[in-house]
């Protein structure tokens, strides 16, 4: 069994990594996607929970992941979009997640939640929605692995980038814990991802600049070079 200390390091080995977004594959085929996914040397999966409740959308949750878990050996990063977390985390924990993520949206107070996660031996994330002020946040980065910031709202693939969530980033790398890994979610493709890493951003999301393409692997690679490019000015 990996230590939360393993689970952050592999994280962060990884790092600048491209997470392909399980929201926009093609669920009629998983296998394949996992193969193809496997193809080019994937080092994150981010998998999106939505409950239809805390988001206006449902998506998949533990058996889902579960079966995911057998046919592959990545990061599984668990963004829970859902109201009451801290209710199924057992079971995001079981099927095999490596981080679990939460929005201080759902959890207004989320300190006992990220050190609950962290002693289960998994990375803890704190999630924040593109309207929320990075200040709502900024009191509980000291708890957190990771800070997700949201670059569309959450609950629907395919939306477009919302610019103004940059400056959330940078004042998480300014301001926030030394080691303090950033990742962004929503509208990331080659026009968008070099602003956030430039402004500090670790981590990228992507969904239809991955899924939508013919070659998930050449699409990671190219997503990968232009952040570092940026993050190399």
């Amino acid at each position: 069994m990996q230590t939360h200390e393993e689970r952050l390091d592999f994280l962060k080995q990884s790092l600048p990594a491209i997470g392909p977004s399980m929201l926009k594959c093609d669920f009629g085929n998983l296998h394949r996607e996992m193969e193809l996914l496997h193809r080019a040397q994937t080092r994150v999966l981010h998998l999106d929970v939505m409950d239809g409740h805390f988001v206006p959308n449902l998506s998949y949750g533990p058996m889902v992941i579960e079966r995911l878990r057998e046919r592959s050996r990545t990061f599984f990063d668990a963004h829970l979009m859902i109201s009451n977390p801290q209710q199924y985390l057992d079971e995001y924990v079981r099927v095999g997640c490596d981080g679990i993520t939460v929005h201080v949206e759902a959890v207004p107070e989320p300190t006992q939640l990220l050190r609950e996660i962290r002693s289960r031996g998994l990375v803890a994330g704190i999630a924040v929605n593109p309207d929320t002020e990075f200040e709502r946040v900024a009191p509980f980065l000291e708890e957190a692995d990771l800070f997700l910031v949201m670059s569309v709202q959450p609950g629907f693939g395919g939306q477009k980038f919302l610019p103004h969530v940059v400056s959330k980033i940078q004042a998480a790398r300014e301001t926030g814990p030394q080691g303090l890994v950033i990742s962004v979610d929503g509208g990331i493709g080659k026009s968008t991802i070099s602003q956030c890493a430039a402004a500090g951003c670790d981590l990228f999301v992507a969904g239809s600049s991955v899924f939508d393409q013919p070659c998930y692997s050449e699409a990671m690679s190219e997503l990968r070079q232009l952040a570092m490019d940026a993050q190399a000015v």
